[in-house]
């Protein structure tokens, strides 16, 4: 099968994101590291090992080199980092060691900050397992790791060697876990891709077996390369790579006061994205009737547009205060000038945003 890839262009840390052919890439790319006497390590999660027993043995790689951690949000934590850093420490792995990431978006970022960290560095690769961490999280460099004040808060920039994206991996995705991962879709949409949230809009539905579900994977990771290409560690001014955070704000203060766990991440972004629709109404950048044609993609991708029940305002706003966009001690938001049109936006009224928590 002929291979077909996407260059995440970062001059001399620039890696492929291989879409058809992945498979076959992958082993090559076990062989290659092998031959050069490399030795290959396995991070993984148990749900994903049963799901798939032999992907994995297929590309060459051996049970031993695998170490398999529970599946959820609660494994982005010190303790599963020191975990993994023992396992390979264990193992007597030197820094000629290449990591692989088997797994969703909490397994890619576990990994990649292990890979940042062990020996000041290794190489790590990413095999993503979900829809979200195929869009998302899987490209783009950032690792981390969750502390009970929040999420995201301990990480590195740490691009992957390369990325191989396997749609057949979706088939054994649940269902729920899909939906979570077409938040990050329509977010795409709506921070830069008007024609992609139409072509969402237009479409009875996506699943594992859509045949329109490659091109629109595909498009995604576009979109994010050419971001991450422009702001690799997000220090632009304004636009750049905080745009990608669209939703997130609110998503990442919903999932510390609820309790990783309570939402998957998809579906505290599909919240988080109505409330960024509705501050973006509200800073009168978009009509008000915009609301309502988010909520209804959102749905049709069973995703949830509002909190299942109400969560302590305070509590809400404190949890935004501690996350890592916040910038000069004020919150930083990102906004909508039209649907597919994003920008960042400072100084955002307090009382505003409790507002529109309470009305969550």
């Amino acid at each position: 099968m002929k291979t077909e890839s996407l260059r995440v262009e970062l001059a001399e840390r620039a890696y492929p994101i291989t879409f058809s052919g992945s498979r076959e890439a992958l082993k090559n790319e076990v062989n290659r590291l092998r031959t050069a006497g490399r030795s290959v390590r396995v991070l993984s999660d148990a749900r994903l090992l049963e799901a798939q027993p032999d992907y994995l043995s297929q590309a060459g790689l051996a049970d031993g080199e695998i170490l398999s951690l529970p599946a959820g949000e609660t494994t982005k934590s010190i303790q599963h980092f020191g975990q993994t850093l023992s396992f390979l420490a264990g193992q007597a792995c030197n820094r000629d060691c290449a990591l692989f990431a088997f797994g969703g978006g909490v397994i890619g970022d576990l990994a990649g900050y292990v890979a940042a960290s062990y020996l000041r560095g290794i190489d790590f690769y990413q095999i993503p397992s979900t829809l979200l961490s195929m869009v998302d999280s899987s490209v783009g460099g950032k690792t981390g790791i969750n502390l009970p004040e929040g999420k995201n808060l301990v990480g590195a920039f740490w691009q992957p060697k390369a990325v191989f994206i396997d749609t057949t991996l979706l088939h054994t995705l649940a269902p729920r876990e899909f939906a979570a991962g077409m938040a990050e879709v329509i977010k795409y949409g709506l921070l830069a891709d008007r024609e992609l949230f139409a072509h969402l809009e237009s479409l009875g539905g996506l699943s594992a077996e859509s045949v329109e579900l490659a091109p629109v994977i595909r498009r995604c990771c576009e979109i994010k390369a050419r971001i991450v290409a422009a702001d690799e560690r997000e220090t632009a001014g304004s636009g750049g790579r905080a745009l990608l955070n669209l939703g997130h704000t609110f998503a990442h203060a919903i999932e510390h006061v609820a309790g990783y766990g309570a939402y998957l991440h998809g579906e505290a972004v599909a919240i988080g994205l109505v409330l960024a629709t509705r501050l973006s109404v509200e800073l009168g950048q978009l009509p008000g009737e915009a609301i309502a044609r988010v909520e209804a993609l959102l749905q049709k991708y069973r995703l949830p547009v509002r909190l299942e029940e109400k969560l302590p305002v305070d509590a809400l706003l404190a949890a935004m205060y501690r996350d890592k966009k916040t910038l000069g001690g004020q919150l930083r938001f990102v906004t909508m000038m039209e649907l597919g049109t994003a920008i960042t936006s400072n100084a955002i009224d307090p009382n505003l945003i409790e507002t529109i928590w309470a009305n969550a």
